[in-house]
C-alpha cells in the first residue's frame, strides 16, 4: 500500500514537472502593475502560563509506594497506610499506596513513573533494573537473615509424610525422597515471578522427575495456606485437596494466617530448601530525584530503628524484622546460579 501511494505520488509530481516545462509563455502584461500597499507586520501571540508541576512529595503529588501483592489485600491496604503515615512524620513528606495486582503489573508500574517506591520480590526487581526502572536501595531482614527459603505445604489430612522437624529445623530426608509423593498431585503456586512460590519449587520437582498435574494459581502466599487450610475430600481410598493437594510458599507463610489458631496443626511442613534466595527489597526509581531520594532513604532507616516502626513493618504483610542497605551486587550471585540453571527470566514476563 506505501509502495503503490510513493509511485502514486511520483507520478503527480512528474506529470507537474512535464506540464510545467510544456506550458506556453504568458502574454506581457499590458498596464504596469499596481503598487500595493505592504501587509502590516503582526506580532506573534504571547505564549500562555503553564503551570509548574508540583514537587513531588506534596499533597497534590504525593511520592507512590507500590506493595508487592505477596500478602492479603486487607494486610497491605492496612499495612501500606501505617507506613506511609510514619513516612510523612518522618521525612515531611506525602506518600500514597498502590497494590498492582500482579508482579509484572509492579514492575511496570515502577517503570512507567506510576510508582516511585517498590517493595520488589527478587526476580521482580532484577527484571526491573534490567530494564533501567529501578535501583535497590535497602533489603529485607527477615529471621536475622536477608536471605531465606521455599517450603512445601499441605493439609494433614492428605496423609502426606513430612520430612520436615520442626524441633530441630531440619530436614529429615532429601528432596528425592520427600517430594516423590507429590507425584500426580495438584500444587498451588503463587505469581510466576515469585522465587520462593512458584520457580524454585517448580524447578525442584522438576530436577527430582516428579510429574504434578496442572497448578492452581492462588497468586499470593497467604492464598496458598487457605487454599490447603480449606480441606480434604476422602472418596473410598483416594483423598484429594479441596483446591489443591499440596503447596509452595516461603519460609513460614503460615504465619501470615491470623484467624486460625490451629494452622500450624492443620497445615503441615513436607519439605524445605536451603536459604538460598535473596530477600525482598525496597527499590527507588530510576527516576527518583536525588535529593527526594535522600530524604526517603533516611525515612525508612529511620523507620526500622524506632520500635513504632519495627511494628508496623512486622505486621504490614511481609513480615519485616529490619531493613540493609543493599546495592545491585547483592544480587550477583543470584544472577549467576539462574543463569548456570539455565533459566532466563526475560521470558516470564506476559
Amino acid at each position: 500500500m506505501k509502495k503503490a501511494m510513493f509511485v502514486l505520488i511520483s507520478v503527480l509530481v512528474l506529470s507537474t514537472l512535464v506540464l510545467s516545462a510544456c506550458a506556453q509563455p504568458t502574454a506581457a502584461p499590458t498596464k504596469a502593475p499596481v503598487a500595493t500597499e505592504a501587509p502590516a507586520a503582526t506580532e506573534p501571540p504571547a505564549p500562555q502560563p503553564t503551570e509548574a508541576p508540583k514537587e513531588l512529595g506534596t499533597a497534590e503529588n504525593p511520592i507512590i509506594i507500590a506493595l508487592a501483592p505477596s500478602a492479603t489485600a486487607e494486610q497491605l491496604t492496612v499495612g501500606g497506610e501505617a507506613i506511609a503515615a510514619k513516612m510523612k512524620e518522618l521525612t515531611g513528606l506525602t506518600y500514597s499506596v498502590i497494590i498492582p495486582n500482579s508482579y509484572t503489573a509492579l514492575i511496570e508500574a515502577m517503570a512507567s513513573g506510576n510508582a516511585h517506591i517498590g517493595f520488589m520480590p527478587t526476580l521482580a526487581y532484577l527484571l526491573g533494573k534490567q530494564a533501567g526502572a529501578m535501583d535497590v536501595k535497602l533489603v529485607v531482614v527477615r529471621n536475622g537473615s536477608d536471605f531465606y527459603g521455599a517450603q512445601f505445604i499441605a493439609h494433614k489430612d492428605m496423609g502426606f509424610t513430612p520430612y520436615f522437624d520442626p524441633n530441630t529445623n531440619t530436614d529429615t530426608a532429601d528432596a528425592a525422597t520427600a517430594l516423590a509423593q507429590f507425584e500426580g498431585k495438584r500444587p498451588c503456586f503463587t505469581d510466576p515471578l515469585s522465587v520462593s512460590g512458584y520457580v524454585i519449587p517448580f524447578g525442584v520437582l522438576k530436577e527430582q522427575g516428579v510429574n504434578f498435574k496442572t497448578p492452581a494459581a492462588v497468586q499470593s502466599h497467604p492464598a496458598v495456606v487457605q487454599a490447603l487450610y480449606a480441606g480434604v475430600t476422602v472418596s473410598g481410598d483416594k483423598k484429594v485437596g479441596a483446591i489443591c493437594d499440596f503447596g509452595a510458599t516461603y519460609i513460614d507463610a503460615r504465619t501470615s494466617d491470623k484467624i486460625h489458631t490451629d494452622v500450624n496443626e492443620k497445615i503441615v511442613v513436607i519439605w524445605r530448601t536451603d536459604n538460598i534466595i535473596p530477600n525482598d527489597n525496597i527499590s527507588f526509581s530510576s527516576a527518583m530525584p536525588e535529593e527526594i531520594g535522600a530524604k526517603v532513604y533516611d525515612g525508612f532507616v529511620a523507620m526500622a530503628a524506632d520500635e513504632a516502626g519495627k511494628e508496623i513493618f512486622k505486621n504490614a504483610g511481609y513480615e519485616i524484622e529490619d531493613l540493609k542497605p543493599a546495592e545491585d551486587s547483592f544480587y550477583d550471585a543470584f544472577r549467576s546460579a539462574l543463569q548456570a540453571s539455565g533459566v532466563d527470566i526475560t521470558t516470564m514476563v506476559k
